[in-house]
C-alpha cells in the first residue's frame, strides 16, 4: 500500500506546495508594498492612498485563500507522512508552533488595518502594517526552518538514531536553526519580493500599455520596478551562496543541478544539457569555469554523481531542467534591473519605451517561473530522502488508502479557489478602472473629509 500511495502523495504535496508558495510570497511582500504607497500617500500623494486601499482589499482576499491552502498543508504533513511526523515531531514541532503565532498576529493586525481607515489616526493606521509585514517574515522563517531541517537534519542524536532507530537527545532550537536555514531563508525572502513586485509590475504595465497613463499606474509601476531593481541583484548573490552551501552539504543535489556525472578536476561550467546514459548531451561547456567559481582554482576537484550510491541519487534531469529554468528567469530579472538602474543613473527616471514596458509585463511570469522551478530544484533534489540521510520518502508515506481520491478532490478545490480569487480580484479591478471603488464588508468606505484628513 505504501508503494501505491507514494506517487499520489508526492503529487498531492507538489500541488499543495505549488499553490501555497505563491500565496505565501504575496502575504510576505504585499504588506511592505502597501506600506510604501500608504506612506507616500500620507505625504500628499493621493495616488498612494488609493493604491493602499485597493491593495489591502486584494491582500485580504489572498490572505483568506492562503489560510485555506496553509491549513491543508498542515494536515497533509501529518496525514500523508506519518513516518516523518511520528518520529520527528518533537524535533521539528517548535517552528510549527511559532508559525501559528505569527499567523494569528498577521491576521489580527491585517484586520486592524482593513477596518482602521475611519477609526485610527493616520500615522497609527500606517503603523499597523509593520507587524503584518514582520509576521509574514517570521512565519516564512519558521516554515523554511522545517524545510531546511529536511535538507540538513539536526537537533537530535543522529548516531543513536542510526544505530537504534530511536530519537534521543532532542534539541528543538538546534533543529530549528539548522545549518541550511540562513541561505534558504534569505533566498526565499528575496523570492517573495520578486514574485510580488513582478506581479504588481506586470498588471500595471499592461494597463499602461492599454492607455491608462494616470498617476496610480505610474506610482504602482515605479514602486514595483524599484523593488525588482533592488531584489533581483541581491537574489543573485543569495543564490550563489545557497549553491555553494549545497555543494558542501548535498553533493548529490549539486551534481544534479550542475550536471557533473563524474568527479573531476578542471570541471567545466555547463549551459543547458541533460544526462543521457551517464553522459552530458546537448550542452555548452565552458572549460574550468565551475572549478574556478567554487574554489578559485581551475585544477580544483568537483564531486560528481559517481560519489553517490545509485539508490541515493535524485532524478537528475528533472533537477537540472528546473535549475536551468530558475537561472534563466532570474537572469532576465537581473537584466531588467540593470536596464532600470542604468536609466535611473543616466536620466533620474524609469525608461518609458514600449519595449521596456513589454519587458516589465514579463516580470510576473518570470518571477513565478523562477519560484516554482526553484522549489522543484530544492524538493526533487533531496530525493529519495524526506529527511536527508535519515529517512526516505518511501518509508515516511502513509500506508492508508484513498490518497489518489484526496488528490483529485484537492485539485478540484484548488481550481475552485483559483477561479474564485481571480473573479473577485478581476471584478474589483474592473470597477477601479471604471473610476469606482469596491465596497466590502471588511472595509468601510471613507468619506471625502476623512480621506483628506488621512492625506494630511
Amino acid at each position: 500500500m505504501r508503494n501505491g500511495n507514494l506517487a499520489a502523495a508526492r503529487s498531492l504535496m507538489a500541488l499543495s506546495l505549488g499553490v501555497h508558495i505563491v500565496l505565501s510570497c504575496l502575504g510576505v511582500a504585499l504588506p511592505a508594498l502597501i506600506y510604501v504607497v500608504h506612506r507616500r500617500g500620507l505625504r500628499g500623494d493621493a495616488a498612494g492612498l488609493t493604491l493602499a486601499r485597493r491593495w489591502s482589499k486584494v491582500a485580504a482576499v489572498l490572505f483568506a485563500v492562503g489560510a485555506v491552502s496553509g491549513t491543508v498543508l498542515s494536515f497533509e504533513m501529518g496525514l500523508l507522512w506519518p513516518g516523518l511526523m511520528g518520529r520527528f515531531g518533537a524535533v521539528i514541532g517548535l517552528p510549527f508552533a511559532f508559525e501559528g503565532i505569527f499567523f494569528f498576529l498577521e491576521a489580527i493586525f491585517l484586520g486592524i488595518y482593513l477596518y482602521g481607515w475611519r477609526g485610527l489616526p493616520a500615522r497609527w493606521h500606517l503603523a499597523t502594517l509593520v507587524p503584518v509585514a514582520l509576521s509574514g517574515v517570521g512565519g516564512t522563517l519558521c516554515i523554511l526552518a522545517v524545510n531546511a531541517w529536511m535538507n540538513h537534519p539536526s537537533g537530535f542524536d543522529i548516531a543513536h538514531y542510526a544505530t537504534t532507530g530511536q530519537v534521543r537527545g532532542v534539541n528543538p532550537w538546534a533543529a530549528m536553526f539548522n545549518p541550511a536555514l540562513p541561505t534558504q531563508f534569505v533566498h526565499m525572502l528575496f523570492a517573495a519580493y520578486l514574485v510580488t513586485a513582478g506581479l504588481v509590475a506586470s498588471v500595471y504595465a499592461v494597463g499602461w500599455l492599454r492607455g491608462r497613463r494616470d498617476p496610480i499606474h505610474r506610482l504602482a509601476i515605479g514602486v514595483a520596478v524599484a523593488v525588482l531593481a533592488v531584489a533581483a541583484p541581491l537574489q543573485l548573490v543569495t543564490g550563489d551562496l545557497a549553491t555553494r552551501y549545497v555543494e558542501r552539504a548535498q553533493p548529490a543535489k549539486f551534481a544534479s543541478l550542475e550536471l557533473v556525472p563524474e568527479t573531476r578536476t578542471h570541471a567545466p561550467f555547463t549551459i543547458g544539457g541533460v544526462l543521457v546514459d551517464g553522459r552530458v548531451r546537448a550542452a555548452i561547456e565552458i572549460p574550468d569555469l565551475l572549478s574556478l567559481m567554487l574554489h578559485a582554482r581551475s585544477g580544483a576537484a568537483v564531486r560528481g554523481l559517481d560519489q553517490v550510491p545509485a539508490d541515493e541519487r535524485p532524478p537528475v534531469n528533472v533537477v537540472r531542467v528546473a535549475f536551468q529554468l530558475m537561472v534563466a528567469a532570474g537572469t532576465f530579472l537581473v537584466a531588467l534591473a540593470a536596464w532600470t538602474g542604468w536609466s535611473w543613473w543616466r536620466r533620474r527616471r524609469l525608461p518609458v519605451s514600449r519595449w521596456y514596458l513589454r519587458a516589465v509585463v514579463l516580470t510576473g511570469p518570470a518571477a513565478l517561473l523562477a519560484l516554482e522551478a526553484g522549489w522543484t530544484t530544492t524538493e526533487v533534489g533531496r530525493q529519495p530522502w524526506i529527511a536527508r540521510g535519515v529517512l526516505r520518502v518511501a518509508d515516511a508515506v502513509t500506508p492508508r488508502g484513498g490518497v489518489a481520491w484526496s488528490l483529485a478532490a484537492l485539485a478540484a478545490v484548488y481550481a475552485g479557489l483559483t477561479v474564485s480569487s481571480i473573479v473577485v480580484v478581476r471584478g474589483m479591478s474592473r470597477r477601479w478602472a471604471a473610476g469606482g471603488d469596491v465596497e466590502a464588508p471588511y472595509e468601510p468606505v471613507a468619506t471625502e473629509p476623512e480621506a483628506q484628513e488621512a492625506r494630511r
